[in-house]
């Protein structure tokens, strides 16, 4: 099998290509190394590696065919990236979105990336239930709040790949990411953040949203369920929740957990949590598990104490 991933060399992208060379499949990554870094580990992969522009129409233009799978994962993410230039979000999530769904031709299977903040808004408004189905209404509580630019960008994509494959004739799998954490996600999510700090001795150490709740999804959980998808055939036309449903937690038993995985003990300093944070966040993965038999497999300590041990092993990313 011949699978190529746009953004190939981020945090999802490169556990992606390495389960899928594990598996004996043909790889080319794409990827601009804007977010997605061009290290060692992309170096150790047997897979060909191309830099480009996935912005740019001249790219599609000269992009071979005849992949069995392609994966879209490319994408501005992170709340402080998002919060600090919306703009950018919205154009780069849209113009990959748009120029790879103008080059895709009937037959092609392609993966969308989306997100749990497309629905985000109607968990805080009471109108939406948690655990989180795919048919819910997705909603965003306030456009003009700028982290809500990566949900608006992704809601977007849903709807054009969809509608667009069905117009065209190929295949489109969506699937909502919920907290997806593991080692060389950079520093911008709670577990590799709150890992970093402990190492540097903060103390005391801060808990913004400690009385929220999420369900963390270890990346390689998440990549067995992408791949899982691809191979079903019954997934094309679907939106798929992917996550892990089976140890809902909130952040301040998160932090003491990874406090505990540090060995250090230094008082807590619980805070507000960051604007526009949703109070309480699990996915329901029943259609997940109808389509493809997935169960999670990584507990969240496991995937707390690998995690840990590599930002301990490769510190902050530059």
């Amino acid at each position: 099998m011949r699978a190529l991933l746009l953004g190939g060399a981020g945090f999802i992208g490169l556990h992606l290509a390495r389960r899928l060379v594990a598996d004996g499949h043909e790889v080319t990554i794409v990827d601009d190394f804007s977010r997605g870094r061009s290290d060692a580990a992309v170096a150790q992969l047997k897979v060909d590696v191309v830099s480009a522009d996935l912005t740019d129409p001249a790219f599609y233009a000269g992009l071979e065919r005849g992949w069995d799978q392609i994966y879209l994962l490319a994408a501005v993410v992170g709340v402080r990236n998002v919060e600090k230039d919306p703009a950018r979000v919205v154009r780069v999530n849209t113009l990959v979105a748009m120029h790879l769904l103008d080059w895709l031709r009937a037959g092609d299977r392609v993966f969308f990336a989306s997100t749990s903040e497309v629905y985000a808004g109607g968990v805080d408004a009471g109108i939406v239930p948690v655990p989180t189905p795919e048919g819910i209404p997705t909603m965003i509580s306030d456009i003009t709040a700028p982290r809500f630019a990566y949900a608006a960008s992704k809601l977007l994509g849903e709807a054009a790949f969809l509608h667009t494959a069905r117009a065209k004739g190929f295949d489109a799998v969506v699937g909502r990411f919920h907290n997806v954490y593991g080692p060389r996600m950079g520093a911008d999510h709670v577990i590799p953040e709150m890992s970093l700090r402990a190492q540097g001795g903060e103390d005391p150490f801060r808990v913004p949203g400690a009385d929220q709740f999420r369900a963390f999804c270890h990346v390689d959980d998440a990549v067995e369920a992408m791949v899982r998808l691809m191979a079903t055939p019954a997934a094309a036309g679907q939106i798929v929740h992917i996550g892990n449903d089976r140890e809902e937690t909130n952040i301040g038993d998160l932090a003491k957990l990874v406090l505990r995985v540090a060995g250090v003990s230094p008082a807590i300093e619980t805070a507000d949590a960051p604007p526009g944070s949703v109070r309480r966040r699990c996915p329901d993965l029943s259609k997940l598990r109808e389509l493809t038999g997935y169960e999670p497999s990584v507990t969240l300590e496991e995937g707390v104490r690998t995690t840990y041990a590599w930002y301990a092993e490769h510190g902050r990313p530059s």
